[in-house]
């Protein structure tokens, strides 16, 4: 199994201070809340562990190694930053089928995925006539393309219906009890707090919180809130 730790993680721009010597773990077969206000400094926290953002100062290690020393990243890390991206005239299915190819995954994972997230019905449909909701499943699906020990998915939930969350919640619950870490940003804090074994809250670039959601006592929001307060 495979954890993620965030060591001393540090990003600049110019005078700006994104992130201030953030550090917390992510344990393997759990899910992980990453809370914070606009502006807290949690999506550049997920790119520089993505590689996609080079920090100031230390590091995100996955499995103890950064994303970049990971031999097989797309099948050792599956993440889902923001469902766009997408080539509007391909289907569904072709857009996953040129990832697969790309990372060397078997094409039959790509209708194992489509049916995880239960896509199989649109997926000869072209993207641009996709709901936001269904453009989030496709993300979830290229985030399972490699089976990823792995999943870092930035507010997973945005565009899903009531039906929709219930069906995220359970498949992260699956995930997490195959042995899988999932680390999930999210500012639906109804739904954190019916989902996560733990939760990191972050402001302003600093930790705040990371543990259990008992250590917060009877309120995740109101806990959120006091802990992310300007004083």
């Amino acid at each position: 199994m495979t954890n993620v730790s965030v060591r001393g993680l540090t990003k600049r721009f110019g005078a700006v201070h994104a992130v201030q010597d953030l550090s917390f773990e992510v344990p393997a077969g759990s899910i992980t809340g990453f809370l914070g206000p606009n502006g807290a400094g949690k999506t550049t926290t997920l790119r520089m562990a993505l590689g996609l953002v080079a920090p100031t100062a230390g590091e995100a290690l996955i499995g103890g190694r950064r994303y970049a020393e990971l031999p097989h990243p797309r099948r050792a890390v599956g993440a889902l930053l923001e469902a766009t991206g997408f080539h509007p005239g391909r289907t569904g299915r072709n857009h996953l089928r040129i990832l697969a190819q790309a990372a060397g995954i078997p094409a039959s994972r790509v209708d194992e995925v489509l049916d995880l997230v239960e896509l199989t019905r649109a997926a000869g449909r072209r993207v641009t006539g996709y709901s936001l909701g269904m453009r989030q499943r496709l993300g979830l699906a290229a985030a399972l393309l490699g089976d990823p020990g792995v999943l870092i998915l930035d507010e997973p939930a945005n565009g899903l219906d009531p039906a929709g969350m219930a069906w995220l919640r359970k498949l992260l619950r699956d995930l997490a009890g195959q042995g899988r870490t999932v680390l999930v940003s999210s500012h639906v804090l109804s739904e954190v707090a019916q989902t996560v074994d733990q939760v990191v809250i972050i402001n302003e670039g600093t930790l705040r919180y990371a543990g259990t959601l008992d250590g917060l006592g009877d309120s995740l929001e109101a806990a959120f809130l006091d802990l992310t307060a300007n004083r």
